[in-house]
């Protein structure tokens, strides 16, 4: 095995740890967030200001399916509220997460 090789073998397994504690920290933001969600829309919370809060913080995480999933169902519920911000929310997770695009 060349050097560079080694090198490159040692980097990924000391990348390994970080990756782990990355989707932990993402699978842990799913069960902090996913009752702020429900209680949102189970109070049909109209507020543009917390909804947005809420979306901002659901983005950071979306990476993870689980997340994921409850910023869709958030973005569904605030469609019918404000349909611009929602598609302004749409877009912001296309350029965050979304790597079909940038293959192409």
């Amino acid at each position: 095995m060349k050097e560079e090789d080694k090198n490159i073998k040692k980097f990924i397994q000391d990348l390994k740890p970080l990756i782990e504690e990355i989707a932990f920290i993402h699978h842990k933001a799913y069960y902090e967030y996913k009752p702020q969600v429900e209680n949102l829309i189970a109070t049909k919370e109209t507020d543009d200001n917390s909804i947005q809060f809420l979306l901002d913080k659901l983005l950071d995480h979306s990476g993870n399916e689980e997340v994921l999933l409850l910023y869709k169902k958030l973005c569904r519920y605030y469609w019918d509220l404000n349909p611009r911000a929602t598609t302004d929310y749409i877009n912001y997770y296309r350029e965050m997460w979304d790597n079909e695009d940038k293959n192409n």
